[in-house]
């Protein structure tokens, strides 16, 4: 049914790779605006995760009603990113190990919001001494887009056995894209989504949910059957 026995792995950049949050805050205080602290932004829904909460809510609005405004915004976010922004710890030496592990196709689906995000997540983890020609794809999606389609498209685009491709994501929409292609979702509460708000809000199974970049590098690993990282094994994370 399958000509080759690769296993895939995809992962989302902002939240599960990329410490997204950092660069968002730095952009909203850039414009005066304020967007909470990271607990009560992880909690929110998604309509309202950048306009702040009840504190932040009627000034950010005001801010972001003007089309100037966010066209500005938008700029320096992507200014942020591309200058500032990081990939969590031990993300960095996870996607060195995947790179270089013959066997696994590796790469990123993301709805990164910066201009021109293919360019900007390159410059991410060029920071991190990762060429992302080295990845087996990096695909920037609209926001509104679901992942779905590029996750089956991709898939059998590289003919990979479903039963030997995972999607790791921080949010609920990436476990049921995961699940609608016929992927294993792997979920991380470090992300856009806390825990509680995955499992309550959301049904989530609890066994999928990694809540720290290490627990999600330590799950991955074993799935993938392959040995730790050892600590301290690259500085350049």
């Amino acid at each position: 049914m399958y000509a080759r026995r690769d296993r895939l792995v995809i992962f989302d950049a902002d939240g599960t790779l990329v410490d997204a949050f950092r660069a968002v805050e730095a952009a909203f205080a850039h414009h005066g605006m304020d967007i909470g602290d990271y607990q009560r932004f992880q909690r929110r829904r998604k309509l309202l995760k950048y306009l702040g909460g009840l504190r932040e809510f009627p000034h950010n609005l005001r801010r972001q009603l003007d089309k100037e405004n966010r066209k500005r915004f938008k700029q320096s976010l992507t200014e942020i990113y591309r200058g500032e922004a990081r990939l969590f710890p031990g993300m960095a030496d996870l996607l060195r190990r995947l790179i270089a592990t013959p066997g696994i196709r590796v790469g990123i689906v993301s709805r990164n919001v910066t201009i021109e995000p293919e360019t900007t997540l390159s410059l991410v983890l060029q920071r991190h001494d990762i060429d992302a020609g080295q990845l087996d794809f990096l695909r920037c999606i609209p926001l509104g887009e679901q992942k779905t389609l590029h996750f089956r498209s991709l898939r059998r685009g590289l003919g990979i056995n479903p039963a030997r491709a995972l999607a790791c994501g921080d949010e609920y929409r990436d476990y049921t894209a995961a699940l609608d292609a016929g992927l294993h979702p792997l979920v991380v509460s470090y992300g856009f989504e806390d825990h509680t708000r995955l499992t309550d809000n959301y049904d989530v199974p609890e066994d999928l949910i990694s809540r720290t970049p290490a627990e999600l590098v330590e799950r991955l690993l074993h799935a993938l059957d392959l040995p730790p990282i050892p600590p301290g094994a690259d500085q350049r994370s």
